[in-house]
């Protein structure tokens, strides 16, 4: 299940991709506009601006911006970034060491394929996409 943080950052960083033509976009206005607490969203926008996918400026005509092309962010990346790998079970995490059964694992191609299915499906959609109205 995708958490509020998961989904809250997804539409801050549309509604950031929506806006950002005049300059950098203030918290307190992304805020108000998609009805997210400020103080929520700073959390969930310092792991953003870590993770690479914001730039941010203090001060006055401050605030935060994409720093790629909103058609070069594609909501697996961003989801996972919060959230973490969409793996349906432990044993597909990233830097796991390989399990033990897995070469007699009746279920392990089930899961394999579940998260093969969730991957695909969120890599193809972009924050372009959130902007041209397409969803």
């Amino acid at each position: 299940m995708i958490s509020t943080k998961g989904r809250y950052a997804l539409r801050f960083l549309a509604d950031i991709a929506e806006h950002q033509a005049d300059g950098f976009v203030p918290l307190k206005d992304a805020a108000s506009r998609q009805e997210i607490s400020e103080k929520y969203l700073e959390i969930i926008v310092k792991e953003l601006v870590k993770g690479g996918l914001l730039d941010a400026m203090r001060g006055k005509g401050g605030g935060y911006r994409l720093n790629r092309s909103p058609d070069e962010y594609n909501v697996k990346d961003i989801i996972e970034l919060i959230e973490g790998p969409l793996v349906p079970v432990a044993c597909l995490a990233p830097g796991q060491a390989v399990c033990p059964r897995r070469k007699g694992c009746r279920t392990f191609p089930l899961w394999q394929g579940l998260y093969k299915v969730i991957s695909d499906y969120l890599v193809q959609f972009t924050l372009a996409d959130f902007c041209s109205g397409e969803l």
